[in-house]
């Protein structure tokens, strides 16, 4: 699939989905992920196996991230170039919704 079919895919990226993928920036397996995502919301997300496992199903579906290693029954996955891409955009897209989310805060 190719970057403009995937923005209208995913852009605007479910929170979720976010943390998922920029966790996937290191190699590393569902459990990992699970604590990564819970570590940088400080608690504030907490993913299920379901959840983990469904979405890394659907990104390597999608070419975000591919099979890095398969080692003691832990399948580890890294993100691609193109889910880099995808990544980047959101960002953006962030980026600019924070910079306005604070010229409101300002008027407040």
């Amino acid at each position: 699939m190719d970057l403009e079919k995937l923005k209208k895919k995913y852009i605007p990226m479910t929170e979720t989905f976010f943390y998922i993928l920029s966790a996937m920036i290191e190699a590393r397996h569902g459990y990992a992920v699970i604590k990564y995502v819970e570590e940088v919301t400080k608690g504030r997300i907490i993913l299920g196996s379901g959840t983990i496992y469904g979405t890394l199903n659907k990104m390597q579906r999608d070419g975000l991230i591919v099979l890095f290693e398969d080692v003691n029954r832990k399948t580890v996955y890294i993100i691609t170039e193109l889910g880099k891409q995808l990544l980047s955009e959101e960002i953006r897209r962030l980026t600019l919704v924070h910079s306005y989310a604070k010229q409101v805060e300002g008027m407040l």
